[in-house]
């Protein structure tokens, strides 16, 4: 059960993100990051949040005694714009690396790589696109930004920054499926669509992924 809530948390959280929603990401949304998505059910995280997630029933978490977190990736790969150029995308994964070691690690020893007993984390952050009425994406690629539906007075409009994110967690010793899990957020909303998307924008959604599976994971542990 350690590994189901741990699955649950790394999904993407909106904590610290005011007026933020997130909801399940359809399956014409699915990157094709993860290999099977036949599996995936709706669920919800500790936090309440909406998930398609998967967990195999016969996992036995006991049996693993240090994690191994993957370079996040960016799936499919991207080709960088004006609005997100190259050091933004490469913040953002960057970021991810270090906020889920900073957490996880401070509960589960970090491994150099896979191998026995060994937990891998393998991540990415994947393209999502919008189907709602008046959302519109700028750019398809693994962070959209989409132009919120209600317009000021002036007639500029606040852009939103979309993230979605599937992650496969594997046994090191023989690369078996434990769990997958699919989750889409919302990040800090831009000033207008000339706006270049930053890595600060979207680093408390990922803050929110890491903190919660540490304390979800602290939680169990200390039971």
């Amino acid at each position: 059960m350690k590994l189901a809530v741990m699955m649950g948390t790394l999904c993407i959280a909106t904590l610290a993100v005011v007026g933020c929603s997130s909801k399940t990401v359809a399956p014409d949304e699915y990157s094709g990051f993860l290999k099977d998505y036949s599996q995936l059910k709706e669920a919800k995280s500790p936090s309440g949040a909406e998930v398609m997630r998967w967990i195999d029933p016969k996992v036995d978490i006991n049996a693993y005694t240090s994690v191994y977190i993957e370079p996040t990736q960016l799936y499919p790969k991207p080709q960088p714009t004006t609005k997100i150029p190259q050091q933004t995308l490469n913040g953002i994964t960057g970021y991810y690396d270090q906020a889920l070691k900073r957490e996880i690690g401070k509960d589960l020893p970090l491994a150099a790589g896979p191998g026995p007993g060994v937990l891998v984390v393998r991540a990415a952050i994947t393209a999502v696109s919008s189907k709602t009425e008046g959302l519109k994406p700028y750019e398809v690629i693994p962070i959209a930004l989409v132009a919120a539906a209600v317009s000021t007075a002036s007639g500029i409009r606040d852009q939103e920054t979309t993230l979605a994110t599937e992650a496969v967690f594997l046994d090191g010793a023989n690369n078996k499926v434990l769990a997958q899990v699919v989750r889409k957020g919302t990040g800090k909303p831009l000033e207008n669509d000339a706006q270049v998307l930053k890595a600060d924008d979207v680093k408390s959604v990922i803050d929110g992924w890491a903190s919660d599976l540490r304390q979800s994971y602290r939680t169990l542990k200390n039971k």
